[in-house]
């Protein structure tokens, strides 16, 4: 008797996050998300007029997060009315473009721990890393690879139709769970694993390049910001990234046949795989804050093209 209590309080619990908590979380993130990354789109293209290799990819990425935060009115309508209304081609394409924005953060974010390092190495910009034509062409084959790992997605992605309407199910809920997880396991280990490693890896010889710069200063101060940033930034990116892809692949695995559960354990995970969806979704409302406003040069020279601007309005 108190597991069928139990049972029907995780049911609850489940149509609530998936009905209120997303539609929510999902709104915020939108209007604070669109209002970060149109300032930055528009600040590089009327205030930065020396671009460099970590601006190309800055910008990169927040176009991703830009045609990430367009598909969630719809996510956000479809969640508060518990239906999908806009047909399954935008279903398919909603939550195609919803892993897309998720890869090519996550590889934008690993070219700029490249960048950064580079930069600390080479401050003349002697590497051919550097220069804004391999910059250019590496953004290109970003959005060329990811559009590519990302194929197969369309495959699984299933809208559902029953009685009360169309539902556009989440990719971890949609297609044979037996191939899905082959897939989503491979796609774990090239789309962010990989990435996560070599992120680590540059910024780990970033701390250690400037641990050894403060030995040869009397002073470790200048220091302290871009290594505050770097331990940031790592953290960040695990926090995000890392539980979503933990429970999208145990929320495959429980749809197995083989894999022998109640229904309520099934309750269980899908509940905390939906708590894990945005916080994932989260880095397109933080990228601008954290890449784009901790930037003195950049932040200075959009404060006083706004300065010039009230001043002409004023006028």
């Amino acid at each position: 008797m108190d597991e069928n209590k139990t049972c029907e309080k995780w049911l609850g619990a489940e149509a609530i996050l998936e009905k209120d908590f997303l539609s929510t979380i999902y709104s915020i993130e939108f209007v604070v998300g669109i209002l970060g990354n149109t300032a930055v789109v528009l600040g590089y293209l009327f205030c930065l007029k020396n671009w460099k290799s970590g601006n190309i990819y800055l910008f990169n990425l927040s176009l991703s997060d830009l045609a990430f935060l367009c598909t969630l009115p719809m996510l956000v309508r479809g969640y508060a009315n518990e239906k999908w209304t806009y047909g399954n081609i935008l279903c398919i394409s909603n939550r195609y473009l919803l892993h897309a924005n998720l890869y090519t953060s996550i590889l934008f974010l690993t070219f700029i721990s490249i960048d950064r390092y580079l930069l600390m190495r080479f401050p003349f910009r002697e590497h051919f890393l550097q220069k804004k034509e391999v910059s250019i062409l590496i953004s290109v084959g970003i959005w060329i690879c990811v559009t590519l790992e990302l194929l197969p997605i369309l495959l699984f992605i299933e809208p559902t139709t029953a009685n009360n309407g169309t539902t556009c199910n989440d990719y971890a809920s949609s297609g044979d769970p037996k191939h899905n997880l082959i897939y989503s396991v491979c796609l774990t280990m090239l789309g962010f694993l990989l990435p996560l490693f070599v992120m680590c890896f540059f910024y780990l010889k970033i701390v250690l390049f400037l641990k050894e710069r403060s030995r040869q200063f009397t002073t470790s101060l200048p220091l302290e910001k871009p290594l505050n940033l770097v331990i940031m930034a790592v953290v960040i990116f695990s926090v995000l990234f890392t539980p979503y892809h933990i429970m999208r692949n145990v929320r495959i695995a429980s749809r197995l046949e083989i894999w022998k559960q109640t229904k309520c354990t099934q309750v269980i995970i899908n509940s905390f795989y939906i708590l894990t969806r945005p916080l994932a979704f989260l880095n397109s409302v933080i990228n601008p804050l954290f890449y784009f406003l901790m930037g003195d040069h950049f932040r200075d020279m959009m404060v006083n093209q706004m300065r010039v601007f009230f001043k002409f309005i004023r006028r």
